[in-house]
């Protein structure tokens, strides 16, 4: 391991990875070495500490109970605090999204605090669970292609002042809140529902963690013809009547 490599962080595989989300690291591993990058990954299980000099976080998604174990866990810790304190780049999906706000409801129908890195509050919502192909517009000041993803979640995310929506949905439901956003972030903490895994399904978002943990307005070209032909293959399929 270099002390030039770029350490990217798989936070609790063993409670917040059910959907697949562990894709999402293999995605960031894969980008940053086809650019020539030395990548040092590192899968922290829950019963370990948070390292606190990681470059790039990433949080999967997980039922009810392992999200309530994790959130006490990383509370506890306080190492994803710290490290979002020294300027890493945290990505989180689904029930990570939830933990990475102020608060949401537990296994127990309880309000559970969360780390309060994101400006958001998440409840359970009363209606149908949201299930299906998304499809949204990332927000401008990204500079990032339509998003596309798989959502399954009951949650509703209401986003506070000081967070951003990640995109607006064309269809799918996102937050959940009837107002079409999807997602949250600020300046270097973000947060979507959708599993996919994402960053397979949108690897120009794998890209933009990637330039904001190194500090660049851009990457070197990379071969995207595979990973274009899986967006338009799904953007397609999502798109067709049911």
């Amino acid at each position: 391991m270099s002390d030039n490599s770029l350490r990217v962080v798989w936070v609790y595989p063993d409670l917040l990875s059910t959907y697949g989300d562990q894709g999402n690291v293999l995605v960031v591993e894969r980008r940053a070495r086809q650019r020539g990058l030395d990548v040092a990954r590192l899968d922290v299980r829950s019963d370990q500490p948070i390292p606190t000099s990681g470059d790039i976080y990433l949080i999967g998604g997980g039922e009810d109970r392992p999200q309530r174990l994790a959130a006490e866990r990383l509370r506890r810790d306080g190492g994803l605090n710290r490290a979002a304190e020294n300027g890493a780049i945290l990505f989180s999906v689904c029930a990570g999204y939830q933990i990475l706000g102020h608060e949401f409801i537990n296994d127990l129908g309880q309000r559970e605090p969360g780390l309060g890195l994101l400006d958001v509050v998440s409840v359970r919502g009363e209606g149908q669970r949201c299930v299906g192909d998304v499809l949204g517009d990332v927000d401008a000041r990204l500079g990032l292609p339509p998003l596309t993803g798989f959502e399954n979640h009951q949650g509703v995310t209401h986003l506070g002042p000081t967070a951003r929506a990640f995109a607006q949905v064309r269809f799918g439901n996102g937050n959940g809140t009837g107002d079409g956003t999807e997602g949250a972030y600020n300046d270097t903490v973000f947060g979507t529902y959708m599993h996919g895994p994402v960053l397979a399904r949108n690897p120009q978002i794998a890209d933009l963690l990637l330039k904001l943990a190194l500090d660049v307005n851009a990457l070197p070209p990379t071969d995207d013809r595979w990973y274009e032909a899986l967006r338009n293959e799904r953007i397609a399929a999502a798109q067709q009547p049911a």
